[in-house]
């Protein structure tokens, strides 16, 4: 059964949770980060737009039942990105409009460390056993080969080649796994 709030999910390293006001700081200065955002938007994201980002992510789940998690170190508690699923109704053909979107984004200091993998594995599973959705979809750059392999490590396969926001971009596609 969907969501009205986020749940948390923990795995071995990562805590998925709620946004909160407190995560701003550390969600600004990511999205801030050039290397992060080189295959997303290409441009560094505003204080602003950053907090938007912030209250969208706070309006999904009680909308969709599902949506994103502030990613962070169990450990230590510190922020390490952004990850989960929405229904941005991006106009695209094939329209992908009411499927849930996969995305993430991670920290620089966090990349490389097998979080990404951790935390989509963890919430793809999620996906799969508490939703009746039977699939997901995500956007990605041609040349994002590390979120491409990690994508195709969870099951989406390409499924077209689209124009999104003026730029070539792969769609992939993945069933429900039961």
């Amino acid at each position: 059964m969907p969501s009205s709030q986020p749940v948390r999910i923990e795995t071995e390293r990562l805590i998925l949770d709620a946004h909160t006001v407190d995560d701003f700081e550390p969600l600004a200065a990511m999205w801030a980060e050039p290397e992060v955002v080189k295959f997303i938007s290409g441009r560094p994201s505003t204080a602003q737009e950053s907090w938007m980002r912030l209250l969208r992510y706070g309006g999904l789940w009680p909308l969709l039942g599902y949506g994103f998690w502030a990613v962070r170190e169990k450990q230590s508690g510190r922020f390490v990105g952004d990850l989960g699923f929405a229904d941005f109704h991006r106009q695209v053909e094939p329209p992908i409009t009411g499927v849930p979107e996969a995305g993430w984004v991670l920290a620089t200091w966090a990349h490389g460390h097998g979080f990404a993998n951790e935390a989509l594995g963890a919430a793809l599973s999620w996906l799969d056993a508490r939703t009746p959705i039977d699939r997901s979809v995500c956007l990605i750059s041609p040349d994002n080969r590390v979120s491409i392999r990690l994508a195709e490590r969870h099951g989406y396969l390409m499924s077209a080649r689209i124009a999104f926001q003026g730029e070539d971009t792969l769609l992939f596609t993945r069933p429900r796994q039961n």
